[in-house]
């Protein structure tokens, strides 16, 4: 699967695990040239608490627009160490 956001891959894995209908894609997959990390944190009841990354290709950003969990849960551990995508990115096969 590819995860890609204006024009450009910013994942690319066979490595895939869905949870809730998102696309985990594992962290090594990402192209880190386009990367930046992110002050944002938000909580989920089961996963625990969330980090974000905001994508950059050439001037443009989309804050926020990658998230994973540094430290999941007890039960939510088949999102250790991937990272999912949403605001515009397009996850495809």
């Amino acid at each position: 699967m590819k995860a890609q956001w204006n024009g450009t891959v910013i994942a690319e894995s066979d490595d895939i695990v869905e949870v809730e209908g998102n696309a985990y894609f594992p962290m090594a997959s990402l192209d880190r040239r386009h990367v930046i990390d992110s002050a944002t944190h938000t909580f989920c009841g089961w996963k625990g608490r969330a980090s974000y990354f905001s994508l950059k290709v050439g001037d443009a950003i989309n804050a926020d627009a990658a998230w994973y969990y540094p430290e999941p849960k007890a039960g939510a551990e088949a999102v250790a160490g991937r990272v999912a995508f949403w605001r515009g990115v397009k996850v495809t096969d």
